[in-house]
Protein backbone atom coordinates (compact mmCIF):
# COMPACT_ATOMS: atom_id res chain seq x y z
CA UNK A 1 0.00 0.00 0.00
CA UNK A 2 1.31 3.12 -1.22
CA UNK A 3 1.12 6.49 1.63
CA UNK A 4 -0.47 9.31 -0.41
CA UNK A 5 0.62 11.50 2.56
CA UNK A 6 4.35 11.16 4.48
CA UNK A 7 4.07 10.33 7.92
CA UNK A 8 3.86 13.65 10.59
CA UNK A 9 7.36 13.31 12.53
CA UNK A 10 8.43 16.01 14.92
CA UNK A 11 11.14 15.75 17.74
CA UNK A 12 10.56 15.23 21.20
CA UNK A 13 11.61 18.62 22.26
CA UNK A 14 9.36 20.56 19.42
CA UNK A 15 6.04 18.93 20.67
CA UNK A 16 7.08 20.04 24.24
CA UNK A 17 7.93 23.60 22.88
CA UNK A 18 5.04 24.05 20.61
CA UNK A 19 2.88 23.01 23.63
CA UNK A 20 4.60 25.37 25.88
CA UNK A 21 4.07 28.00 23.18
CA UNK A 22 0.39 27.97 22.83
CA UNK A 23 -0.30 28.12 26.71
CA UNK A 24 1.48 31.55 27.21
CA UNK A 25 -0.30 32.92 24.84
CA UNK A 26 -1.72 36.08 26.36
CA UNK A 27 -5.42 35.29 25.31
CA UNK A 28 -5.31 32.02 27.80
CA UNK A 29 -3.24 33.74 30.59
CA UNK A 30 -6.21 35.84 31.72
CA UNK A 31 -7.86 33.52 34.06
CA UNK A 32 -11.00 34.91 36.21
CA UNK A 33 -12.42 33.51 40.03
CA UNK A 34 -14.51 31.73 38.41
CA UNK A 35 -13.98 27.61 39.31
CA UNK A 36 -14.58 26.09 36.09
CA UNK A 37 -11.63 28.60 34.60
CA UNK A 38 -9.17 27.47 36.87
CA UNK A 39 -10.26 23.42 36.56
CA UNK A 40 -9.72 23.67 33.19
CA UNK A 41 -6.31 25.24 33.65
CA UNK A 42 -5.18 22.68 35.62
CA UNK A 43 -6.71 20.36 32.89
CA UNK A 44 -4.13 21.99 30.41
CA UNK A 45 -1.21 21.91 33.01
CA UNK A 46 -1.79 18.41 33.23
CA UNK A 47 -2.05 17.56 29.62
CA UNK A 48 1.15 19.85 29.33
CA UNK A 49 2.78 18.03 31.89
CA UNK A 50 2.04 14.28 30.26
CA UNK A 51 3.14 16.12 26.81
CA UNK A 52 6.89 16.92 28.24
CA UNK A 53 6.75 13.34 29.85
CA UNK A 54 5.25 11.05 26.54
CA UNK A 55 7.40 12.78 24.20
CA UNK A 56 10.54 12.39 26.19
CA UNK A 57 9.76 8.66 26.56
CA UNK A 58 9.58 8.62 22.47
CA UNK A 59 11.44 7.91 20.05
CA UNK A 60 9.76 9.38 16.61
CA UNK A 61 7.84 11.94 18.77
CA UNK A 62 4.48 10.73 17.18
CA UNK A 63 3.17 10.34 20.52
CA UNK A 64 3.67 13.84 21.13
CA UNK A 65 2.04 15.17 18.15
CA UNK A 66 -0.97 13.55 19.18
CA UNK A 67 -1.03 14.53 22.85
CA UNK A 68 -0.37 18.83 21.42
CA UNK A 69 -3.64 18.28 18.99
CA UNK A 70 -5.41 17.42 21.75
CA UNK A 71 -3.95 19.78 23.49
CA UNK A 72 -4.46 22.65 20.95
CA UNK A 73 -8.29 20.87 21.22
CA UNK A 74 -8.90 21.76 24.92
CA UNK A 75 -7.12 25.20 24.32
CA UNK A 76 -10.08 26.12 21.72
CA UNK A 77 -12.64 25.03 24.20
CA UNK A 78 -11.38 27.49 26.77
CA UNK A 79 -10.74 30.51 24.29
CA UNK A 80 -14.72 29.64 23.25
CA UNK A 81 -15.83 29.42 26.91
CA UNK A 82 -14.12 32.70 27.97
CA UNK A 83 -15.57 34.35 24.42
CA UNK A 84 -19.01 33.43 25.63
CA UNK A 85 -19.57 31.05 22.78
CA UNK A 86 -19.65 28.03 25.32
CA UNK A 87 -21.85 29.00 28.27
CA UNK A 88 -24.92 27.83 28.71
CA UNK A 89 -25.91 28.30 32.28
CA UNK A 90 -28.43 30.35 31.55
CA UNK A 91 -31.07 30.95 28.28
CA UNK A 92 -31.59 33.50 26.44
CA UNK A 93 -35.22 33.34 27.83
CA UNK A 94 -34.09 34.36 31.53
CA UNK A 95 -31.49 36.94 30.31
CA UNK A 96 -33.86 39.35 31.39
CA UNK A 97 -33.51 43.25 32.01
CA UNK A 98 -35.38 43.50 35.28
CA UNK A 99 -35.14 41.00 37.69
CA UNK A 100 -38.17 42.13 39.29
CA UNK A 101 -41.98 42.89 38.16
CA UNK A 102 -42.23 46.36 39.67
CA UNK A 103 -38.72 48.15 37.97
CA UNK A 104 -37.90 51.55 39.59
CA UNK A 105 -37.67 54.65 37.82
CA UNK A 106 -35.17 56.00 34.96
CA UNK A 107 -33.34 58.49 37.68
CA UNK A 108 -33.12 56.12 40.30
CA UNK A 109 -31.64 53.47 38.61
CA UNK A 110 -29.28 56.22 36.67
CA UNK A 111 -28.48 57.67 40.32
CA UNK A 112 -27.34 54.18 41.64
CA UNK A 113 -25.20 53.59 38.28
CA UNK A 114 -23.19 56.83 39.15
CA UNK A 115 -22.86 55.77 42.75
CA UNK A 116 -21.25 52.60 41.63
CA UNK A 117 -19.37 54.47 38.90
CA UNK A 118 -17.83 56.28 41.88
CA UNK A 119 -17.21 53.25 43.79
CA UNK A 120 -15.44 51.51 40.77
CA UNK A 121 -17.86 48.81 40.37
CA UNK A 122 -18.31 49.04 36.74
CA UNK A 123 -20.14 46.04 36.34
CA UNK A 124 -23.12 47.15 38.62
CA UNK A 125 -22.70 50.64 36.76
CA UNK A 126 -23.59 48.12 33.63
CA UNK A 127 -25.88 46.84 34.81
CA UNK A 128 -28.11 49.53 36.52
CA UNK A 129 -27.11 52.35 33.79
CA UNK A 130 -28.79 50.24 31.11
CA UNK A 131 -31.46 49.54 33.22
CA UNK A 132 -31.98 53.18 33.44
CA UNK A 133 -32.22 53.16 29.55
CA UNK A 134 -34.97 50.96 29.00
CA UNK A 135 -36.92 52.24 32.12
CA UNK A 136 -36.68 55.45 30.35
CA UNK A 137 -37.47 54.38 26.96
CA UNK A 138 -40.85 52.89 29.10
CA UNK A 139 -41.09 56.69 30.78
CA UNK A 140 -41.20 57.88 27.32
CA UNK A 141 -43.46 55.65 25.82
CA UNK A 142 -40.95 54.62 23.46
CA UNK A 143 -41.55 50.77 24.19
CA UNK A 144 -44.19 49.61 26.47
CA UNK A 145 -43.51 48.35 29.94
CA UNK A 146 -43.57 44.59 29.59
CA UNK A 147 -42.11 42.14 32.05
CA UNK A 148 -39.53 39.77 31.30
CA UNK A 149 -38.45 41.90 28.39
CA UNK A 150 -34.56 40.84 27.10
CA UNK A 151 -31.81 43.46 26.14
CA UNK A 152 -32.01 42.55 22.66
CA UNK A 153 -35.52 42.61 22.63
CA UNK A 154 -35.61 45.87 23.67
CA UNK A 155 -33.33 47.24 21.12
CA UNK A 156 -35.35 45.71 18.58
CA UNK A 157 -38.67 47.06 20.66
CA UNK A 158 -37.29 50.41 20.12
CA UNK A 159 -35.72 50.58 16.93
CA UNK A 160 -39.20 49.74 15.68
CA UNK A 161 -40.88 52.56 17.09
CA UNK A 162 -37.48 55.14 16.41
CA UNK A 163 -34.84 53.70 14.19
CA UNK A 164 -32.06 56.25 15.38
CA UNK A 165 -31.60 54.35 18.44
CA UNK A 166 -30.55 51.30 17.14
CA UNK A 167 -27.06 52.04 16.04
CA UNK A 168 -26.90 53.49 20.53
CA UNK A 169 -28.43 50.56 22.01
CA UNK A 170 -27.07 47.78 20.38
CA UNK A 171 -23.53 47.90 21.46
CA UNK A 172 -24.89 48.49 24.96
CA UNK A 173 -27.53 45.74 24.73
CA UNK A 174 -24.50 43.69 24.12
CA UNK A 175 -21.89 45.15 27.39
CA UNK A 176 -25.38 44.33 29.54
CA UNK A 177 -25.82 40.77 28.55
CA UNK A 178 -22.17 40.14 28.65
CA UNK A 179 -21.47 41.40 31.71
CA UNK A 180 -24.59 40.15 33.74
CA UNK A 181 -25.00 36.96 31.93
CA UNK A 182 -21.63 36.20 30.35
CA UNK A 183 -19.25 36.56 33.62
CA UNK A 184 -17.49 39.16 31.56
CA UNK A 185 -15.59 42.05 33.32
CA UNK A 186 -17.83 45.66 33.75
CA UNK A 187 -15.55 48.42 32.18
CA UNK A 188 -15.22 51.65 31.77
CA UNK A 189 -15.34 51.47 27.92
CA UNK A 190 -18.46 49.29 28.26
CA UNK A 191 -20.02 51.65 30.67
CA UNK A 192 -19.47 54.60 28.08
CA UNK A 193 -21.59 52.25 25.47
CA UNK A 194 -24.50 51.88 28.01
CA UNK A 195 -24.58 55.58 28.98
CA UNK A 196 -24.15 56.85 25.51
CA UNK A 197 -27.50 54.26 25.08
CA UNK A 198 -28.92 56.24 27.99
CA UNK A 199 -28.12 59.74 26.63
CA UNK A 200 -29.78 58.96 23.55
CA UNK A 201 -32.90 57.59 25.37
CA UNK A 202 -33.56 60.76 27.30
CA UNK A 203 -32.90 62.97 24.55
CA UNK A 204 -34.99 61.21 21.63
CA UNK A 205 -38.00 63.29 19.99
CA UNK A 206 -41.24 61.84 20.82
CA UNK A 207 -42.24 63.82 17.49
CA UNK A 208 -40.20 60.86 15.98
CA UNK A 209 -42.30 58.83 17.59
CA UNK A 210 -45.79 60.46 16.58
CA UNK A 211 -44.45 60.79 13.14
CA UNK A 212 -43.20 57.09 12.69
Amino acid sequence: MVLLEPPVDISRDDAAREAAKELAKPAYGQAGDNLIVRAIDKVLTWITDMLNDLTGRSPDGNVGVLMLVGLIVLVVIVALWRAGVLRTTRSTKSQVVFETGKPRSAAEYRAQAEAEVAGGNYAGAVRSRFRACVAELTERTVIDERPGRTAYEAVADAGRAVPALREPLQPAALAFTEVVYGNRPGTPERYAQVAAADDAARHVSTRQLVQG
